[in-house]
């Protein structure tokens, strides 16, 4: 970084000139940081995202975080910058939406479908429960599952407990009790939707989200195809969805 590019950032950014020079070296740091969360959401997303402008959006996310980090509130540095890194590439895809409506009404009309036939009987709805109740064969469904697994991420990661109150809720103060009832009450019922999964599902979970693996790497371990795996997720992330429904139709 220039040191004219140095010093107008640290202007638009309203910092101290004499902290630009501890500014560009947090910046080259944690830039890494946003390289690897942009790899990572480009597993799954179509050709038509450009990985250049999830970086260019995640640096934008990591100068707001260098901006606004509190360490008083407790939260080491690296997690708020995760939040906020990630939280500007989702911004900048939601902004410029790729998916046509026909996927998010897809997306959504599978929801339903699941929600109904685990709420008949009482355990979880099988694959091909749902493309008979969706009148579609079971090679369309999966087709389906997988136009719609660019859509879902989105739809998780709103659903994230990092994402919930997001990053912001790391540098402010609790207003109140009732805040913190309602952000423990989601935790609670998110953990139990993700451990009431299909086995299968929920390793699938566990491996991208907690192990940051792409779906290559998944495939791997589980011996499936990537585009398996990828089938796998967004049937997890619906069923999420569709266990949430509290949380989910209030935003």
């Amino acid at each position: 970084m220039s040191g004219a590019v140095m010093y107008a950032e640290a202007e638009a950014y309203n910092l101290p000139l004499n902290q630009s020079d501890d500014f560009d070296s947090q910046v080259k740091q944690y830039a890494p940081l946003v390289k690897r969360i942009a790899y990572h959401l480009m597993s799954r997303l179509p050709p038509s995202v450009q990985q250049d402008d999830l970086i260019q959006a995640g640096m934008i996310g990591l100068l707001e975080a260098l901006k606004n980090y509190d360490a008083t509130q407790g939260a080491s540095f690296q997690t708020y910058a995760r939040i906020r890194i990630r939280g500007s590439m989702l911004d900048e895809i939601r902004k410029n939406d790729w998916a046509p409506r026909s996927v998010h009404r897809k997306a959504r009309m599978v929801a339903e479908v699941v929600r109904n036939i685990e709420n008949a009987t009482g355990r979880d709805a099988r694959d091909q429960e749902i493309a008979q109740e969706l009148d579609v064969s079971l090679e369309d469904y999966h087709r389906l599952l997988q136009e719609a697994s660019g859509h879902r991420v989105f739809s998780y990661e709103e659903l994230d407990v990092e994402s919930h109150g997001g990053a912001e809720a790391l540098t402010q103060k609790v207003k109140g009790p009732l805040e913190g009832l309602q952000s423990a009450d989601f935790k609670s019922s998110l953990a139990d939707a993700i451990a009431g999964l299909p086995e299968r599902e929920r390793l699938v979970m566990t491996l991208y989200y907690d192990e940051e693996l792409n779906l290559r790497e998944i495939g791997s371990i589980l011996g499936v195809s990537e585009s398996r795996v990828c089938q796998i997720h967004s049937q997890a992330v619906i069923r999420l969805q569709s266990r949430m429904t509290q949380w989910t139709s209030a935003d």
